[in-house]
């Protein structure tokens, strides 16, 4: 399969959801092309990291009063009741999801977190972490899992 990747047009300048945006196209990648044996693990790798990504851009919404919340957080949730949905051991089926989530992804950074970011920067906020609030460990594990070996 094709090796997915975040171009650079896909680049907020927000550190924290460039970094993470880069950990889901990554994460992705392993899904897509990864052995079957290993496709539940690299589902529930994507499933964390987008929880975790998601979960961040929430928390920044809610801490800047963001007018498009409901809107934003409606995007997240479908995309995770789908990858939620999938059978486990369906590889065909969550193969063919997992392709549909980059191109999303993609118009979603394009609108909904350009939006946000601009929002952001705004309300000075241009870091990407909730006032007093540090990164997540969560976010910083699921960014930085291991390569898969062969």
């Amino acid at each position: 399969m094709e090796t997915t990747a975040l171009s650079a047009d896909m680049v907020l300048g927000i550190p924290l959801f460039d970094e993470a945006h880069a950990a889901l196209a990554e994460q992705i990648n392993l899904l897509l092309n990864g052995p079957d044996e290993q496709f539940e693990e690299h589902l529930a790798g994507l499933v964390e990291c987008l929880e975790v990504d998601f979960r961040l851009e929430e928390q920044l919404m809610e801490a800047i009063d963001y007018p498009a919340t409901r809107s934003h957080r409606e995007q997240h949730a479908r995309v995770l009741a789908t990858l939620h949905g999938l059978a486990p051991g369906d590889i065909e089926n969550g193969r063919k999801v997992a392709a549909m989530i980059l191109p999303w992804f993609q118009v979603h950074l394009a609108t909904a977190d350009t939006a946000l970011a601009i929002a952001l920067q705004i309300a000075g906020r241009a870091h990407g972490t909730p006032a007093g609030q540090a990164v997540p460990a969560a976010r910083v594990a699921a960014r930085r899992r291991p390569a898969v070996v062969n």
